[in-house]
């Protein structure tokens, strides 16, 4: 059983599904402690009530990094995973646990890295969209892609229509590809 460390900053509808996924019998992973750049991420509570432990790093990347280090290794995490984590992690952090962090982004990488991946998709006519999960490297949403799930973009489609069909198809590609990840 693969030790899972979660790091949030806001709703945590990921972490929510990774949680539930955790609890399915033969999961190959359990989840260990949520962690959050942000006290008042709702996610922190919705994992408190599930009985997972949970941490807010304090201000200041370098403190928030080496607190968030520390409290994963005393959990014995063994994998990182990003789950709307909006902070971009240093290189120095990435090295620590290189191979072990993986991230949910909303966009058929490598197209669109980083920020408004749907308006930009909309913008550039594309018929669809969808979400990746991938290895974080030092590259900002540049690591090996490990699953992809496709969502149509819809004749009219607004920013925020597409953003809730993906994050659908973003709650079930994340358990099934983290699972796959931690049996590799």
């Amino acid at each position: 059983m693969t030790r899972i460390g979660i790091l949030i900053s806001g709703r945590g509808s990921n972490m929510a599904a990774l949680i539930d996924a955790a609890r399915a019998p033969g999961c190959p992973f359990e989840v260990a402690i949520v962690a959050s750049d942000n006290a008042d991420a709702p996610g922190l509570a919705h994992a408190a009530a599930q009985g997972i432990a949970t941490f807010v790093g304090p201000k200041g990347k370098i403190a928030r990094e080496a607190a968030i280090d520390a409290v994963f290794r005393a959990h014995a995490v063994e994998t990182i995973a990003l789950a709307g984590y909006m902070r971009l992690l240093s290189d120095e952090f990435v090295g620590r646990w290189r191979g072990r962090i993986v991230n949910i982004h909303p966009s058929l990488l490598p197209r669109y890295k980083g920020l408004d991946t749907h308006a930009r998709a909309i913008a550039a006519g594309d018929t669809e969209s969808g979400c990746s999960v991938h290895v974080v490297t030092e590259a900002l949403d540049g690591g090996a892609v490990l699953g992809q799930a496709r969502v149509a973009i819809l004749p009219g489609d607004t920013a925020e229509r597409l953003a809730e069909r993906v994050l659908a198809a973003e709650h079930l590609l994340y358990p099934k590809v983290l699972a796959e990840f931690v049996t590799r």
